[in-house]
């Protein structure tokens, strides 16, 4: 077999995924490693634009999965693969570890069970340890913690590189990157399905639907009716670097069955996050921050770490969860339709999307999909690191010496230089808009909010875009 990716032949792709999240994109680029011709189709003008771009970006053990459940396997799995995936790429990782606080005497006894889910789903690093060790870890905790459970492989990870690295790998592998294709209708055909988008038509003889907050409608296009996807908001409060000594670990809350209740965690930036919350709308685009989600955040804050509330608010946010009515994921197959549903991904995904994408790989071959592991693939590209753990190119002398451009700072706040947007608006998967470039370089994401570099970051990307480096060429894409 030749290293050439497979073009679509009379226009039908083999495989279109409908959604351009993380899991999505590891979905394609899964696929792209193999002799299919593959569309990655994303109603958005970017990917990881969605459920994707605003979470507590945690690389998950699984600790805390439910045994026996396909999400225990596939997170349990994906942490491995993502994790070696981060150190072949640059996707920043930190392996902080973690501690689950307990604050009551019930919470304190539901230790013991949480130890043994963690054995059950394979992982057997857990240890409950006294007030005294809870407090040696994290003096700056609130008063009144009884006890706490060790997770000491749990890890913070950017969510924004993870999605943008595996769609610039799908992409090189071959894979049609079709932005701003909104899926409107679909007709399912005797030799292939036609996805009718925003965009125009698009034909495929297999249709992966792994659309998150909008799985539930393509399912019922394709006339099924069996989940509905609640948008649960999240909020969360991002504090200034200085807060960063008083978190040096994730600080978990022991989890009820709403969920994992409001954690404080260090980020790969730098900053320290307080959050979420858990909200549940019906409103699927509202990703606004609300006064009640604000106060209901500083009484948790207050009893968690108080001194946390002292430091600064650089940001704050809120971003959805595709909450459905199912105690796992839903991931099946319908051979007759040729399809495959990926519906129920909560904010899990993040760790599981490279399994959730050898799961649906595996489906398709026993389906009937016929595919050829290709012999020669690209290697997968090195992200630009936008990590206070490793050298920045700020730092990089050498890097700074052979182009200047990386001397100089246009972002003050993150550190963010005129190399980094120039590249942004120049790679494979180029930053579209200024939200784009901020989720590429940090640019505008520190304490001023764009306030002083606002101005100056906007005109290069002005600049690079007019040269043909930040234009939408979905079209071209293909």
């Amino acid at each position: 077999m030749t290293a050439t990716p497979p073009r679509p032949h009379d226009g039908v792709f083999d495989v279109a995924v409908i959604g351009g999240g993380i899991v999505g994109a590891a979905i394609a680029r899964e696929l792209s490693g193999y002799d299919l011709a593959v569309a990655l189709l994303e109603a958005r003008d970017d990917v990881g634009d969605g459920t994707s771009k605003a979470n507590t970006a945690i690389l998950h053990t699984g600790f805390d999965a439910k045994p026996g459940t396909l999400e225990s396997e596939l997170v349990a799995r994906g942490y491995r693969l993502l994790g070696a995936y981060a150190e072949a790429t640059g996707i920043p990782v930190e392996r902080t570890g973690a501690i689950l606080v307990a604050w009551t005497r019930e919470e304190l006894d539901a230790l013991p069970g949480l130890k043994e889910k963690a054995e059950a789903n394979g992982y057997e690093h857990c240890r409950i340890v006294g007030p005294d060790e809870v407090y040696r870890d994290l003096p700056d905790l609130g008063e009144g913690a009884l006890g706490g459970l060790t997770v000491p492989d749990e890890a913070i990870i950017c969510t924004w590189t993870t999605n943008l690295a595996l769609a610039t790998d799908a992409q090189r592998r071959g894979a049609a990157l079709l932005l701003r294709h909104a899926v409107t209708g679909i007709a399912p055909g005797d030799e292939a399905t036609v996805l009718h988008t925003a965009a125009g038509d698009i034909r495929a003889r297999w249709v992966v639907n792994a659309a998150g907050l909008g799985a539930d409608h393509v399912d019922r296009l394709l006339g099924h009716d069996r989940f509905t996807v609640t948008p649960r908001r999240g909020e969360l409060f991002v504090f200034d670097k200085l807060a960063r000594p008083l978190a040096n670990k994730i600080i978990l809350p022991v989890p009820s069955s709403r969920g994992k209740g409001v954690l404080i965690a260090p980020t790969v930036y730098g900053n320290v996050m307080l959050g979420p919350t858990a909200e549940d709308l019906t409103d699927r685009t509202a990703t606004a921050t609300s006064e009640e989600g604000f106060d209901f955040l500083l009484t948790k804050g207050a009893r968690l770490m108080p001194r946390l509330l002292t430091e600064e608010v650089t940001a704050s946010y809120a971003g959805l969860r595709a909450a459905i009515d199912h105690p796992d994921y839903l991931i099946e197959t319908d051979p007759p339709q040729r399809y495959v549903l990926v519906g129920g991904i909560r904010s899990t995904g993040l760790t599981a999307g490279m399994a959730i994408a050898e799961h649906v790989r595996g489906l398709l071959a026993d389906a009937g999909l016929a595919m050829r592991a290709r012999e020669t693939l690209p290697e997968p590209p090195r992200m630009p690191n936008i990590g206070e753990a490793s050298t920045r190119p700020y730092q990089d002398a050498d890097l700074i010496a052979r182009d200047p451009a990386y001397g100089t700072l246009t972002c003050f706040c993150e550190r963010v230089t005129e190399g980094e947007i120039r590249d942004a608006c120049h790679a494979a998967v180029p930053a579209r808009t200024l939200d784009g470039l901020r989720r590429r370089t940090r640019a505008m994401n520190g304490r001023c909010q764009g306030f002083y570099c606002g101005a100056a970051v906007a005109a290069l990307y002005e600049q690079h875009h007019s040269h043909d480096g930040c234009h939408d060429h979905s079209g071209d894409d293909r």
